[in-house]
């Protein structure tokens, strides 16, 4: 979601970095990348590190409640070609999953905002045991679709996100937003999703695709920050 759907990574360090110099420390352009992706909760260890004295639990409320307040104030800038390459995957009837690290009501917000059916599932942070790059999320995205995830696509734009969908078995995009994604493991990269198309993806998939594997599916995702 967070950076392959909408670009709401700024929101987040701009939610970061008033909080860590709110208990004296400092917070960087350079750290706050390194969240990229991650999970909520290891996000918030590591602020604790930094010397947020919160918990984990009342650090990730604080984070989603900000940056929704900014989704609410600012609006939702989403990438470039993500809602036309979606409405053109729902029109050619591919399902699609929305995985993100992000809990689940700001995921509902996201999508609540896009005006046609958009997704089948979302499986969220709040909703996976174990965050990225574990690939849980995109198992369980997979298993709620009913199919197997080696007949599945996913786009990712964070190295950890692309961790937890190739170890899925997904056949993995990455497009590249804020940090580079070179040695993540990729089949391929996008430097956009501008001007593509289902064809692309279709050809991207028959490309990398397992010779067993006769369908596809699409399960997309953030980059996520969280």
């Amino acid at each position: 979601m967070d950076g392959t759907l909408v670009d709401t990574e700024p929101y987040w360090m701009a939610a970061e970095i008033p909080l860590v110099e709110s208990f004296g420390g400092t917070w960087t352009h350079e750290q706050a990348l390194t969240l990229v992706g991650s999970g909520l909760e290891d996000s918030a260890r590591i602020l604790q590190a930094v010397g947020v004295d919160m918990g984990v639990g009342e650090i990730i409320d604080h984070l989603t409640a900000e940056v929704r307040r900014q989704l609410a104030t600012l609006g939702v800038p989403f990438r470039p070609g993500a809602q036309e390459l979606l409405r053109s995957l729902r029109d050619a009837g591919i399902p699609t999953a929305l995985v993100t690290m992000s809990m689940r009501r700001m995921a509902e917000d996201i999508v609540s905002l896009i005006d046609f059916p958009s997704f089948d599932l979302i499986v969220a942070g709040d909703d996976v045991d174990r965050p990225k790059p574990h690939p849980e999320a995109y198992l369980k995205a997979s298993t709620e679709l009913g199919v197997d995830p080696m007949h599945t696509v996913a786009l990712e734009d964070s190295p950890t996100g692309l961790r937890a969908a190739v170890s899925a078995g997904t056949v993995a995009i990455g497009v590249p937003h804020l940090v580079a994604l070179d040695d993540a493991g990729a089949h391929e990269l996008w430097p956009s999703l501008s001007g593509r198309t289902p064809e692309d993806v279709a050809t991207l998939y028959r490309r990398h695709r397992p010779a067993s594997a006769p369908s596809m599916s699409l399960a997309a995702d953030r980059g996520d920050h969280a």
